[in-house]
């Protein structure tokens, strides 16, 4: 993870004429990527680049960032090579990506390889040869990237997350998934215009690509200044799509008959029957197998330092910190998410399970219990101001044995399923409680900051959920106590993209039921289509801002092209209840994994789970505007 940004102006007379790297948006960079600062500055007659770079180091040698070449090229990479091309254990990926760069000649090359690599990124590469800044994020937008016009034509910005300014209009957008831009800056500086060329992803699946493109292109300029286009590059290059197109093929009509399973009630033993057919249990056992070895290079893709062995004490393994943690709810995707990373994480290193609650205003009691006597004691805790510092000693989330919400209920009940699948596993359980006041309070100076561009109540829940319980500050059980707890891990998994790809959500089930199969397929279709808008840069800029990574199984590239294989039915089969029919493989997949009660758990959403949609306003819809996130710290 990084915080990566370039601000450029096209002035002739001289530096600071457009100046976007005030003291805002630096802090929120550096929170990004604590363990390295740098700057590069490259000047030219007709335009000045600021490029700053700040590091979090997860794989081979830190390598600070911005990282320029003998003859001037500079690149800022915010990434993970999973595959595609070679990166050894030992080394970064960072400095791989722009030895390969650095040695390329033509437009052509620098497209091959990001056409190659599998993984999440986003980057910025100057190009000192052709005058160029080439920019872009992954198939998926699983890094966030923003881009900021001037409103003079003066310069603009591109950074991993915004920040409000005095005197600059907030008009930070996020660069579109689509593919990879490039900038002429000479041309643009003489010109006074600036021309976005795009090298976008190509659907091998579909005759039409460049009449798709188009209209794309249409939609994004019109949220464009008037000085900023965009177009197709001349060479007509495209990125090759990293994933195999979504099966649309609709089974006969007369094999589907939804009547004869409407009685189906959602228990382990319904569940089991489908895993006679011989069929459906060979495909559970591919995605097992698939997803596996994405959580697989997501828990074992960062340094460590030496495991203990299996005769040492395995005493030594309580003091050890956690790499990995999971944005836990007990819910199916967490739970599988959370098993499959006990099959790779070191056997003697503890996981950490991210559960998130927000109180009401009666819940302000600070109630300690131990776990043999369950006896609770009631203290008064007056909540500290040193937020910035994230210590485990200024805490203030309160804690109450009361907050049984939805996420924390099941939550424990899936503790327990995992407890029981490896019991010699150190198991974090942090219980992150967030009452009304912090919830104002941080929303104000740091969240709004980070969920924008997007504005909606739904951004705004899910924002703030994420961010609390990314941040991994609240309680655990230690010796038998439940005493403060911070989560020290750097990568955090989470399950998007679960209910994207296997009609998890209730809205499938309402399409399916108005339209059909093939309607359903269109509304998933569009769901991998969008994520990168409605998702995944809102959740990178908001986990990132604690110095974490996150980390998408379900939206590894083989993971997604195994899934879009599948015929709608093999995934899911929303003529059975709730519990049993929404991502059915992966109830499936959950049972062969060895869990239990968890399988049948109907979707929650995490607004609904922890409560927070029930917090301040009842009476919003989640796609409203959300006049909270208007309300900006003037610090």
């Amino acid at each position: 993870m990084c915080g990566i940004c370039c601000s450029v102006t096209l002035s002739i007379d001289g530096y600071g004429g457009y100046e976007f790297l005030h003291k805002n948006l630096l802090q929120n960079l550096k929170r990004r990527g604590p363990n390295s600062s740098h700057q590069v500055l490259k000047t030219d007659n007709d335009y000045h680049c600021l490029f700053s770079g700040h590091v979090l180091h997860l794989r081979g040698l830190l390598t600070p960032q911005p990282i320029e070449d003998g003859r001037g090229n500079v690149f800022l990479w915010n990434g993970e090579v999973f595959s595609g091309i070679n990166v050894g254990a030992e080394e970064n990926d960072t400095q791989i990506m722009f030895n390969h760069l650095s040695s390329f000649n033509n437009e052509s090359e620098i497209i091959s390889l990001f056409s190659s690599i599998r993984g999440p990124w986003a980057f910025i590469y100057y190009q000192i040869s052709s005058h160029c800044v080439w920019f872009g994020r992954d198939y998926f937008g699983r890094r966030s990237l923003l881009w900021h016009f001037s409103n003079t034509g003066e310069g603009f910005c591109l950074a991993s997350v915004g920040a409000q300014a005095v005197g600059i209009e907030n008009k930070w957008q996020e660069v579109p998934a689509c593919g990879i831009f490039r900038i002429d800056l000479k041309s643009s500086a003489i010109s006074k215009r600036v021309v976005l060329k795009l090298y976008p992803w190509k659907y091998i699946s579909k005759e039409n690509t460049i009449e798709d493109v188009d209209k794309s292109l249409n939609q994004i300029s019109d949220d464009l200044p008037k000085f900023v286009s965009i177009e197709i590059n001349g060479a007509r290059l495209f990125l090759k799509t990293p994933v195999t197109p979504l099966n649309t093929n609709l089974p006969p009509q007369d094999s589907f008959e939804p009547a004869h399973r409407s009685h189906i009630t959602a228990t382990i033993e319904n569940l089991q029957v489908f895993l006679k057919d011989d069929h459906m249990k060979k495909t559970v056992h591919q995605l097992i197998h698939v997803l596996s070895e994405a959580v697989k290079r997501r828990v074992l893709c960062l340094s460590r330092t030496e495991s203990v062995f299996l005769n040492d004490n395995l005493s030594k393994a309580s003091a050890k910190k956690a790499n990995i943690a999971v944005l836990f709810s007990g819910g199916i995707d967490s739970m599988v998410i959370a098993s499959l990373a006990d099959q790779h994480v070191p056997f003697d290193e503890p996981i950490d399970l991210l559960n998130v609650a927000f109180m009401t205003e009666e819940q302000t009691g600070h109630t300690t219990f131990t776990k043999n006597s369950g006896k609770a004691k009631k203290h008064v805790e007056t909540p500290s101001k040193e937020n910035s510092k994230r210590s485990a000693t200024t805490i203030d989330n309160i804690q109450d044995q009361n907050i049984n919400v939805p996420d924390r209920v099941t939550g424990r009940a899936g503790l327990k399923e995992l407890k029981a699948l490896n019991p010699l596993r150190i198991w974090n359980f942090v219980e992150i409680n967030v009452s009304l006041e912090e919830l104002q309070r941080m929303r104000q100076h740091r969240i709004s900051q980070l969920v924008q561009p997007l504005n909606t109540v739904l951004d705004d829940s899910i924002g703030c959920a994420v961010w609390f319980a990314s941040r991994g500050i609240g309680y655990a059980m230690k010796e038998d106590e439940m005493k403060p707890y911070q989560s020290s891990a750097k990568v955090v998994l989470t399950g998007i993209g679960a209910d994207e790809q296997l009609a998890g959500y209730s809205r499938h089930r309402v399409r399916f039921k108005t339209h059909g199969l093939e309607a359903l397929n269109k509304e998933l279709e569009m769901e991998l289509g969008r994520i990168s808008s409605r998702n995944l840069g809102r959740d990178d800029r908001v986990i990132g801002d604690h110095g974490k990574e996150a980390r998408f199984p379900f939206l590894d590239e083989n993971v997604v092209s195994f899934l879009n294989s599948l015929s709608i039915l093999e995934k899911t089969d929303l003529t059975l209840p709730r519990g049993v029919g929404e991502k059915l493989i992966l109830r499936l997949a959950a049972l062969e994994l060895g869990l239990t009660a968890s399988t049948v758990l109907p979707k929650r959403a995490m607004q609904f789970g922890s409560k927070i949609a029930k917090m301040e306003n009842n009476n919003e819809k989640a796609s409203d505007k959300c006049g909270r996130l208007q309300m900006l710290s003037s610090e």
